[in-house]
């Protein structure tokens, strides 16, 4: 059997593991399937295995962290280009490099992403009608975040298996355009929505929804009664700022909804999953606002940025991330975001500042070291 067709075997293998141990299966532990996975990783990635070391790897810590720079620099990769099946990039800024992760299968990311989102985003088990304040996606989208949008509306709202009017690919279904928000479509959902009795899903960046409010000025929109917004992303220089409370209070206001109706996602190219707020009334997550919940194949650390170690708990860190999603890439990652951990979830508390700190950037160093030895 040649090496390509092995790595293909253990990576089916282990993506099975991953997809019955979010489904809740007995006989798995989330510390022995994410060694497994880096183990893969260090047998057929040359850079990661630089990382590792000589060491074998008993114990979760000991797992390196890649950090995300790193997917602007080098390919970050299990298998070759010719296997992608999808290239999700980030979105950066203008003129910046971006960074890109590969994907052998989209089948993990899809049914995870789907699992957890469906937990934070629904309440009392009712499906709703949903839209996105976001560009029509193409056949193949670049961006994670399209990729994901598309696949809730397809089985959130699941409209088209029902042969109803609102096709996931259709205009009436995504909202942005190069004007701003479509208002009128979006008060066109909502009627849609309260004739169905369903409440209105809004998916959507932080940028559309200022955009949403600088186009409504002092309108109203009011959307059904259950109507939940799903806010993810940054601004990335496309629009105004707002204080993520003042965003919340004056969008509550307009589209006349409580504010734990609006529900914070995290997420990035870089990893296969996302962390949500559990404010939403009747969803299955339950937590306080700003306070974001992992699912079970996720675990956020907060980190020392020179020695990468686990900072005192309450202590603000580096969020290092393992993401047993992550099976073809690295299944651990680390940011630059500054995170805390409370008693139920993770606090976001932004950026590091300044240069690249140490200890991410020798793992940079080690990754690219070794690509240039092939």
């Amino acid at each position: 059997m040649s090496p390509s067709a092995e790595l293909v075997l253990e990576s089916d293998a282990l993506h099975t593991r991953v997809r019955a141990f979010a489904r809740g299966a007995p006989g798995e532990d989330f510390e022995s399937l994410a060694l497994a996975i880096a183990r893969f990783q260090a047998r057929y990635s040359p850079g990661f295995a630089r990382l590792v070391g000589s060491s074998p790897l008993e114990r979760l810590e000991q797992i390196p962290s890649v950090p995300t720079e790193a997917f602007r620099l080098t390919r970050v990769a299990v298998h070759g280009a010719e296997q992608d099946v999808a290239r999700f990039v980030t979105s950066g800024t203008t003129g910046s490099e971006r960074g890109t992760h590969a994907f052998r299968t989209t089948a993990t990311y899809a049914e995870l992403s789907l699992a957890f989102g469906r937990r934070a985003l629904t309440a009392h088990g009712r499906r709703p009608t949903v839209v996105a304040l976001a560009d029509l996606p193409g056949e193949r989208p670049s961006s994670s975040l399209g990729f994901m949008l598309e696949h809730f509306a397809r089985n959130l709202d699941g409209r088209a298996l029902d042969g109803g009017p609102f096709l996931p690919s259709a205009p009436d279904r995504y909202l942005l355009r190069a004007s701003g928000v479509d208002r009128e479509g979006l008060r066109r959902a909502a009627a849609i929505a309260r004739e169905r009795n369903e409440p209105l899903l809004v998916l959507a960046t932080s940028f559309a929804l200022v955009a949403l409010l600088d186009g409504l000025g002092s309108e109203r929109l009011a959307l059904p009664a259950g109507s939940a917004v799903m806010q993810t992303g940054g601004y990335k220089g496309r629009s105004r700022e707002l204080d993520p409370p003042v965003l919340r209070q004056t969008l509550a206001r307009g589209l006349e909804i409580p504010e734990n109706s609006l529900v914070t996602e995290y997420g990035m190219t870089e990893l296969s999953s996302q962390l949500y707020e559990g404010t939403l009334d009747g969803a299955e997550l339950r937590a306080p606002p700003w306070t974001l919940l992992e699912p079970p194949w996720l675990r956020v650390i907060p980190v020392e940025p020179e020695t990468l170690s686990p900072v005192a708990p309450g202590q603000v860190g580096l969020a290092r991330f393992i993401d047993l999603a992550n099976v073809d890439s690295a299944v651990a990652i680390l940011t630059r975001d500054l995170v805390r951990r409370n008693e139920l979830g993770i606090e976001l508390l932004g950026r590091a500042p300044g240069a690249l700190p140490r200890g991410c950037s020798l793992a940079v160093e080690a990754l690219l070291e070794s690509g240039r030895e092939r």
